[in-house]
């Protein structure tokens, strides 16, 4: 275990709580912020055992901290809390470690790592993937973009909860990292789909389908871990379409400011949003067979 430090989060979202409490179950002092701050309290309440306090703000938050994670929502909500007239960098101190765990655009990364080294701070874009379990399990896989003294002042704190740390490259690359990602991920997805829809209208047995071809050039997680909840139709696994919306705009844009065409994940983006048209909004990314029905032949 790392030397206990002065730990701040902010953010107790699914993936967020989780993190937190593998940092507080490290034996790191933990304070924590929410925007609802009833989360907080409920958060603190489901564990007792460690040692925390709550914050009124970002700035409070942050001041006295050794290290700061953010794990919020998007774009505007990570500025408001890191540079807002309340927000982080108002009170971080010279030499802290700022972390951000949060799927945002490399633009804002990059603004925020700016703003880290005048202020003499680490400072280090980590989104990462692995999902609902990844976090609750501890073994996220992260994305890191930033110096390489950052990495290394942040790698203590995320070994936590992380089987697999990468420093992809500089300030920005961690979120276009998980781009990549989340273009191959989506991509699985719907072509998964579209072959469970099929192994269904041929009147496949699809425990056997599915024993048949998992072990060969086709398999992956998803496969793996989805196969048999998407013939179930059981979509309550945590990455939510909402958010991978999220997500695959953020890379689309990107995708045009760097003068890279994306078609099938432009196309895909719009399936999700037929899901999401259907109710499926807060159901997990699985969910994407939804919106081919099945035609079962008589």
């Amino acid at each position: 275990m790392s030397e206990p430090k002065n730990v701040s989060f902010l953010g107790l979202g699914v993936m967020g709580g989780a993190i937190a409490r593998h940092i507080g179950n490290a034996g790191h002092r933990l304070t924590l912020y929410n925007r609802t701050p009833a989360r907080a309290e409920r958060w603190r309440e489901a564990n007792p055992g460690l040692d925390v306090r709550l914050a009124g703000s970002p700035a409070e938050a942050a001041e006295g901290a050794d290290v700061v994670l953010t794990c919020v929502g998007n774009d505007d909500d990570l500025a408001d809390v890191v540079l807002g007239p309340t927000g982080v960098f108002t009170t971080l101190k010279r030499g802290a470690t700022f972390i951000d765990h949060t799927t945002v655009s490399a633009r804002i990364a990059r603004q925020i790592a700016v703003e880290a080294r005048d202020l003499e701070v680490h400072c280090v874009d980590a989104p990462v993937t692995g999902g609902q379990a990844g976090a609750e399990n501890g073994q996220l896989s992260i994305m890191c973009g930033g110096r390489a003294d950052a990495i290394a002042a942040a790698t203590p704190i995320m070994q936590a909860y992380a089987k697999r740390i990468v420093h992809v490259g500089k300030a920005g690359a961690g979120q276009s990292t998980k781009m990549v990602n989340q273009i191959a991920f989506s991509g699985i997805i719907a072509t998964l789909s579209e072959a469970l829809r099929f192994a269904e209208a041929s009147h496949l047995d699809l425990d056997k389908v599915y024993e048949a071809i998992s072990g060969g050039a086709s398999q992956s997680w998803q496969m793996d871990n989805r196969w048999h909840t998407m013939a179930k139709d059981e979509f309550d696994f945590g990455f939510a379409v909402d958010w991978m919306r999220k997500d695959l705009g953020l890379t689309l844009e990107e995708g045009r400011s760097i003068g890279v065409s994306l078609p099938v994940t432009g196309l895909i983006d719009q399936f999700y949003a037929e899901v999401q048209a259907l109710g499926g909004g807060r159901q997990d990314t699985s969910a994407l067979v939804r919106r081919l029905p099945r035609r079962v032949k008589k």
